[in-house]
Formats: C-alpha cells, structure tokens, sequence
C-alpha cells in the first residue's frame, strides 16, 4: 500500500438499463506524450557499491566456495545483473502504458503542493515481476538438468511467485478488500506446499532438549501450515509496512541483501553439500529479486516518479518467503523481518477492527513547512514520527531503513553469539 490516491477511471454520465451509447474512441497517444523523470543513477551508484564489497570479498576471498557452485552463482549474478538494466530500460515504456489506462495516483505526501498533482504511474512492480520471472526461467538453462532433484521446487517456487504477481496486480485493478488480501498468499503458496518435498523436521535448541527428550523433532503436515502462515506474514508484512517514497523497494533491498550475505556465509562455512544447495537455491531467488528490486528502487525514491503497487509487495515478500523456506532458514528471516514483525504489532489493533481503521494510515503533511506529523494510527511510520518528531519524508525513510538494515546486522550478530549454544 503505497501513499497515493488512485484516480477516479469510471464516468459521471449514467445511462438507462436499455439503453445504448455510441462513443468516439479516444485517439492514443504517441509513446512519447506521456513520460516519467529519469532514474536517480546516484542513488543506485552509491547502493551498488556499497553492497558490492562484501558480497565478492566474501565469494573470492573470505570463503573456498567449490569451482562449480561459484559458476553457478556468477551466473545467476550475470543474469541478474541484465536484469537491472532491462527493468531501468521497461519501467518508462510500462509507465506510459499504465497512464494510459488510467493506473495512475496522486502522492498523498505532497498534497498541497505541485508535487502533489503529479500523475504517478501505479502498479509498476508487475515490470519487476516479470523480469525476474524471465530471469528465473532462464536460469535453469545454465544450472538445472532434466533429472535434478531441486528442479520440481524451482518450478513450484517460480509458479507460487508468478502468481502471487498476478494476484497482486489484480488487487491493484480492483482494489480488493483486506479480507481478501490475507487470502491471496495462501492461494499463491498452493504450487510450493504441493511439490515441496524437504524434511519437515525441526532442531530443538540445545537448551530445551532435556525437557523436550528429543534433539529433532518431525512436525508433519504442522510444518506445511508454517510455511503457508510465513508466506502470508511475508507478503502482508511488506505491504502495510509503506507509505512513503522509497520505503516498499527500500526494506526490500535491505532484506533481500542481508539475505544473501547470509546465504554466501552458510555455504562457505558448511561442509555439507545438500545444506549447500538449499541455500544456492535461496540465493538463486535473491539475486533477481536485489537486483530488479535496485532498477526500481532508482524510480520509487523521493521523489517517487513511479508507485510500485501491491503487485511489487505481494512479489517481494512471496520471493523473499519462498526463498527463506527452500533454504531453511526461516527463523532467521523472522529476525531480519523485525521491523515488519513490530509494524504488525501495531497494526493488530486497527487490522481486527479493535480500533477504527482509516483507508490511509499515513501521517499528516504540512505544505508550508513540508513535514510529517505522526497520527494515532498503528504503524511504524506514525509510531518514530511521535517518538522523534516532525521529520521531511525523505529522512523518516531514510531513519526507517537504517533501522531495518541494523535488525539484519543485529540478526549477524545473534547469530555469531549463540552459534554452538543454541543448536
């Protein structure tokens, strides 16, 4: 949910039951009546390269990753990296696309100023999707053979992302209800629950083995229902944690980089080759989604020129979900989602219908001073609004994703102390 007013499509004009109308058609528009502002390539520059060191310090030096599975991942890098500037290159054209239909809103943030009359082209996060799904098909090319056992839950997993983006830009279209919203995930995840073939087992913490009696415990059709219930959290999470320019994309890229550093670190350090392969499957997932996810992120940051739509969220977080799931790690993705986890919190309250729930929890904007007021409504956003003052939207963004990214770096550290201890 982004901070926008979608625009009215429909006509005033009634017309009676039996009634028929002949209506010229609009003449189209050349492609090139209707632009959006360029990327801000500085932006995208600075992030590259800040994620860039550790991710080849880590591949070429820190860690002996076997020659074969490093290809693979210099591959699926190469692929991704293709990606990026296919996105930056198809964000444009499918902005002139959607402005023609009238998928367009108004930045709520910026009402009362010129800004805040801009038509913003919505729903731009199917371009994403739609990359990244072409890149995940081609990758099987390079590293999937016709009998590999990974391949049936690549497949899976390409198929619950796939429809999670159509189901996301059909909510985008026709602004379906929350109650519905929570129903979509499940449906998505139907494809990953029936061909997921991994152990539903789980380690019990050394701590509680003694009162558990057991060191692995098999939970059945129990761990199939935890997937389902992760996938929804994921997705919804990413969703009701928005509303400012940049901040959808933003903890996306945050996430989806914490990720992979993750995934690089579980495979250098273990000597266990399937353990290996079910993190080089999350990190087969990650890399497409960082760096589509980057193209868009040079369009979405304030200024936002482009609204990614719940079609990006619901994406995001399936592919962030499924890609924690197939790699075992999903405990660890809980932490790295911290901040989602503290916006549902204190979302709970107004999502159950506890307390009145408006359709844009976003705070209030002051024209003349262009700062954000923070409001009684349950998010993250009000909530450090209230905390720390009035803020411009660029740096309440900005604060929220440097809380994001020290989650992930407090989730490293956790991890680092009860390495040994725990399990």
């Amino acid at each position: 949910m982004a901070a926008r007013k979608r625009a009215s499509t429909g006509s005033s004009a009634q017309t009676k039951p039996n009634e028929t109308t002949t209506r010229p058609k609009p003449k189209e528009p050349l492609l090139t009546d209707q632009t959006i502002a360029p990327p801000k390539s500085g932006v995208i520059l600075k992030l590259t390269l800040f994620f860039s060191i550790p991710y080849f310090y880590l591949i070429f030096y820190h860690y002996k990753i076997e020659h074969e599975l490093r290809k693979s991942i210099l591959i699926n890098a190469a692929l991704s990296l293709a990606g990026f500037f296919v996105t930056i290159k198809m964000i444009p054209v499918a902005s002139r696309y959607v402005l023609r239909r009238n998928l367009f809103g108004y930045d709520i943030n910026k009402k009362g100023t010129p800004q805040g009359t801009v038509k913003v082209p919505e729903s731009l996060g199917i371009v994403v999707g739609i990359v990244f799904l072409v890149l995940g098909i081609l990758f099987q090319y390079f590293n999937f053979t016709a009998d590999s056992n990974w391949l049936v839950e690549y497949n899976a997993a390409l198929a619950s992302i796939c429809f999670m983006v159509l189901l996301g830009f059909v909510d985008d279209v026709l602004d379906v209800p929350w109650r519905v919203k929570l129903l979509l995930p499940s449906i998505a995840a139907l494809p990953l629950l029936m061909a997921y073939a991994g152990h539903t087992t789980i380690i019990i913490p050394k701590p509680l083995i003694p009162y558990v009696g057991l060191e692995v415990l098999d939970l059945g059709w129990m761990y199939k229902l935890y997937m389902g219930l992760l996938t929804v959290f994921c997705t919804n999470s990413i969703n009701i944690h928005a509303g400012l320019n940049g901040l959808e994309v933003g903890q996306t890229v945050v996430i989806a980089s914490a990720i992979l550093i993750h995934n690089i670190m579980q495979i250098g350090a273990s000597a266990d080759s399937e353990y290996k392969m079910a993190h080089a499957f999350s990190l087969y997932l990650v890399q497409p989604l960082l760096a589509t996810s980057l193209a868009l992120f040079t369009y979405n940051w304030y200024p936002s020129s482009a609204f990614v739509g719940d079609t990006y969220t619901y994406f995001a977080g399936m592919t962030m979900a499924v890609a924690g799931i197939l790699g075992h790690f999903s405990e660890t993705l809980l932490i790295f989602f911290v901040p989602q986890v503290l916006n549902f919190l204190l979302s709970l309250p107004q999502l159950a219908g506890i307390v009145p729930c408006p359709r844009h929890r976003l705070p209030r904007f002051d024209p003349g001073t262009g700062l954000l007021t923070g409001t009684n409504d349950g998010t993250l956003v009000n909530f450090f609004l209230r905390r720390f003052g009035k803020m411009t939207e660029k740096s309440i963004c900005i604060c929220l994703l440097v809380f994001q990214a020290i989650a992930c770096c407090f989730c490293f550290v956790l991890r680092f102390f009860l390495a040994g201890w725990y399990k």
